[in-house]
């Protein structure tokens, strides 16, 4: 049966969708069979997986109005060799129309359980602020991966997300836990980041990952040309972090 993770952090510009798009490839060079699913309305995690988001016929949209399945709005990354729910513009709409609907906050849950089977990963891709797309996503999952730089701002950032998944897990999904942290755009040479990164692993334990993601140009690069870095650059040293970090979960799921 699948694992289905949120890749989520409530600060911005943390590298969630590099997270997400990165893990993915680098799970599917691992022989597992993955579905990304795109919940934040600018589509980054869909064109970050070379697919146009303006060419979708359906989207994480239609799934979430259940007026499609997952199986009929996905898409293949031929390249990045895993499977695309995708996100556009259309997304942002969403938010009101669930407001009035029923089971507003468990819809994504239920679209996923019809595809469970075809997967042994799904990664929800949730955008920055806590919500109603984040909060079909936690409903979801059976964990968060937090991506997170290793700076003082990012552990304030880090409470108010702990909070959010004590709440969602006390009054929406038992299931949910912190599946773990993982440090990226590490730079060993800075000295904040390692005392940064010292107090997460004194704080959360095993909770942090034992892999680093480092700083690296070419992760950066990758999105613009519709690649996760893993398949753009295989050989750089961001890439390989993430193909250490896909076996490191399968690892970890393989204890749970």
């Amino acid at each position: 049966m699948a694992k289905i993770f949120c890749v989520a952090n409530q600060k911005g510009g943390v590298g969630k969708t590099t997270t997400t798009v990165n893990l993915a490839a680098g799970l599917a060079q691992v022989n597992q069979r993955v579905l990304v699913i795109d919940l934040d309305p600018q589509g980054n995690a869909t064109m970050g997986s070379g697919i146009d988001k303006r060419a979708l016929e359906s989207s994480v949209y239609d799934v979430l109005l259940e007026s499609a399945t997952i199986a009929e709005a996905r898409v293949r990354s031929e390249k990045a060799g895993y499977d695309v729910l995708g996100a556009n513009r259309e997304l942002a709409g969403a938010e009101v129309e669930l407001v009035d609907l029923e089971r507003r906050e468990k819809r994504l849950k239920a679209a996923i359980a019809e595809a469970a089977k075809d997967y042994d990963f799904v990664l929800i891709d949730c955008p920055p602020s806590l919500s109603m797309l984040t909060l079909n996503g936690l409903c979801s999952a059976h964990g968060v991966v937090v991506p997170m730089q290793c700076e003082y701002f990012a552990l304030e950032g880090l409470s108010d997300l702990v909070n959010t998944i004590k709440q969602v897990h006390a009054n929406l999904n038992p299931d949910l836990q912190i599946i773990g942290l993982l440090r990226v755009m590490f730079d060993p040479r800075i000295t904040l980041q390692q005392q940064v990164s010292e107090q997460l692993k004194g704080h959360f334990g095993d909770k942090v990952f034992d892999t680093v993601i480092p700083r690296n140009v070419r992760l950066a690069e990758a999105p613009s040309y519709g690649l996760p870095g893993v398949v753009f650059d295989p050989a750089s040293k961001g890439a390989q972090a993430f193909v250490d970090f896909a076996r490191e979960m399968v690892r970890r799921v393989d204890t749970m």
